[in-house]
C-alpha cells in the first residue's frame, strides 16, 4: 500500500473544482442532456454578492404575492429589474447594519413570528404549514424577517439622527388641527410614483427624467392602471406594491403635496411635482375625516444605562451590562444594581422612568420596550446612550386630552420627516455605493 500524500489529495481536489468552474457539470449517469448549471454572479454590492438564484427566488415570492392580492404584474424584465435594485438595496443595509453591529438574536426572531402568527389567529405549526401552502419555507421565511427587522433598526438608527421635531411645528400643526371643521383633520390614502434625479442634476438628467414622467402621464391618460404604471416606471422603493403609501395625516403629507391634494377628488391623479428627489405623481385612493381625540398607551418602565465614552469601549460596556444581566437572572435586586450601576439621572429612583408615552424614548428603546412582557427584563439593548438594560412594571392607557393631542402631533410631523429623511439617506447610500451589474444586457 502506498503512503497517504496529502498533495495527492490536494492535487486532486485542486483539479476538480477546476472542473466544476465551468458553465455545467456533466453527470456521468445522465444523459447528454441532463446539465447541472452552476449558480452565477449578476451583481457585486460593496463586499457582497447578488447570484442569479437569489434574483430568480425573489421574483418567484414577490410574483406569487402580487398575484395573490390580485395585482397586475409588470413584464419581467421590469420586475426583474425592479427586484434585483430592492435586492441592491437591502444589501447595501444589511453591510452597513453589519459594521454598526446591529444583530438580531434568535430570542427577537421568534418573538416577532409569534406575533405575526398571533395576529392571523394561527398557532405556529398551523403558521408554519400556511406558509409551505403558498410555496414559502419556513426557514427562509426566518431569514428574510431577520432582514427586515435588521433593515428597520437601521433606519431608526440612521434617520432618528437627522430628524428633529421642534415645539414651533407641533404649536402651528395644533393650530391648523383647531382651525379644521368641528376640530376634525382631512386624512387621504395616496399612492405615489417617483422619477428620480441624482442629487446633482444635469440638464440632461433633468431632461431625460422629464421624458420619462410624460410617458407615465400618457400612459395614465391612455387608461393604464396607477399601480401598473408605478410597477413598471417607479423608482419608489414601494413600486411594485403599487406605490402605496396607505392612510396619511395631513401633517404627514409634504405642504407642496398637501396644496394639491386638498382640491383633488378621490380617484384623481396630481400634475407631476418637483422636489430635490425628482418629480412625484400623486393618486388619492380614498379620504376621510378624522377625530384628534387620542388615548394614549403608556409604559411604566425602569432602566440601567452603562455610557460609551473616552474611557470605556463598546466591548466593557457590553461585557459590563451582560455581567449585570447574569446577576440579574439569579434574582439580584434591579433597583439596586441600578442604583449602584446605572449612569442615569434615573439611578436614585432604582432606574424608574416612571410613565413613559409613545416617542418619548429613542426609537430603538421603545421598539424593545413595547415587546416586553410586565415584568420581564429585556436583554442588553443598545441605543445611541449605551447600553441598556430594561424592564416594564406596568401598562395602561390614558386619555391625555391636551398632552396627547401634543404627543400625536410630534409624532406624525416625525413619521412624516423619518420617511423624507430615509429616501434621501437611501438614495445617498445607493450614490456612494459600489456596484457592478453583469445582467445589463438582459433588461
Amino acid at each position: 500500500m502506498k503512503p497517504f500524500n496529502p498533495m495527492n489529495l490536494l492535487s486532486k481536489t485542486i483539479l476538480f473544482a477546476s472542473l466544476c468552474l465551468g458553465n455545467s457539470i456533466f453527470l456521468s449517469s445522465a444523459n447528454a442532456d441532463d446539465i447541472i448549471k452552476m449558480d452565477r454572479i449578476i451583481a457585486i454590492v460593496d463586499k457582497n454578492a447578488i447570484t442569479e438564484q437569489e434574483l430568480e427566488d425573489k421574483v418567484r415570492t414577490v410574483s406569487g404575492q402580487l398575484e395573490k392580492q390580485g395585482k397586475e404584474l409588470p413584464s419581467e424584465n421590469v420586475l426583474r429589474k425592479q427586484i434585483l435594485e430592492r435586492l441592491i438595496v437591502d444589501s447595501l443595509q444589511l453591510q452597513l447594519a453589519s459594521d454598526r453591529g446591529i444583530k438580531i438574536n434568535d430570542s427577537q426572531l421568534d418573538k416577532t413570528i409569534g406575533r405575526i402568527a398571533e395576529q392571523n389567529n394561527m398557532g405556529s405549526e398551523e403558521f408554519i404549514a400556511a406558509l409551505a401552502n403558498d410555496g414559502i419555507a419556513f426557514n427562509q421565511f426566518r431569514e428574510d424577517m431577520r432582514d427586515e427587522i435588521t433593515i428597520a433598526r437601521l433606519k431608526e438608527l440612521e434617520v432618528s439622527k437627522r430628524v428633529n421635531v421642534s415645539d414651533g411645528e407641533v404649536d402651528n400643526y395644533l393650530t391648523t388641527q383647531e382651525n379644521s371643521k368641528d376640530g376634525q383633520q382631512e386624512e387621504y390614502e395616496i399612492s405615489h410614483i417617483l422619477i428620480r434625479t441624482p442629487e446633482e442634476s444635469s440638464p440632461e438628467d433633468l431632461e431625460v427624467a422629464r421624458i420619462k414622467v410624460e410617458e407615465v402621464m400618457t400612459l395614465l391618460n391612455n387608461g393604464e392602471s396607477f399601480e401598473q404604471a408605478s410597477a413598471n416606471l417607479s423608482d419608489a422603493p414601494n413600486a411594485l406594491e403599487g406605490g402605496s403609501m396607505g392612510w396619511r395625516n395631513g401633517s404627514q403629507i409634504p405642504s407642496a403635496f398637501l396644496e394639491l391634494l386638498q382640491d383633488m377628488e378621490v380617484g384623481e391623479v396630481s400634475k407631476p411635482i418637483r422636489s430635490p428627489n425628482g418629480f412625484h405623481i400623486i393618486k388619492i385612493t380614498d379620504k376621510r375625516s378624522a377625530d384628534s381625540t387620542l388615548i394614549v398607551d403608556q409604559t411604566k418602565t425602569r432602566h440601567i444605562l452603562i455610557k460609551l465614552n473616552e474611557v470605556v469601549s463598546e466591548q466593557e460596556a457590553k461585557q459590563k451590562m451582560d455581567s449585570l444581566k447574569e446577576r440579574l437572572d439569579n434574582g439580584v435586586k434591579f433597583e439596586d444594581l441600578a442604583r449602584q450601576y446605572s449612569e442615569d439621572g434615573s439611578a436614585n429612583s432604582g432606574g424608574d422612568l416612571g410613565w413613559v408615552n409613545p416617542g418619548d424614548t429613542v426609537p430603538q428603546f421603545e421598539q424593545v420596550m413595547n415587546e416586553l412582557a410586565l415584568g420581564e427584563i429585556s436583554e442588553p439593548t443598545r441605543t445611541p446612550f449605551g447600553w441598556h438594560i430594561i424592564q416594564v412594571l406596568e401598562r395602561r392607557k390614558q386619555d391625555m386630552t391636551e398632552q396627547a393631542a401634543r404627543i400625536k402631533a410630534r409624532n406624525e410631523i416625525r413619521a412624516r420627516k423619518a420617511e423624507e429623511a430615509y429616501e434621501d439617506w437611501l438614495h445617498e447610500l445607493r450614490d456612494r455605493a459600489f456596484v457592478e451589474l453583469r445582467l445589463e444586457d438582459e433588461f
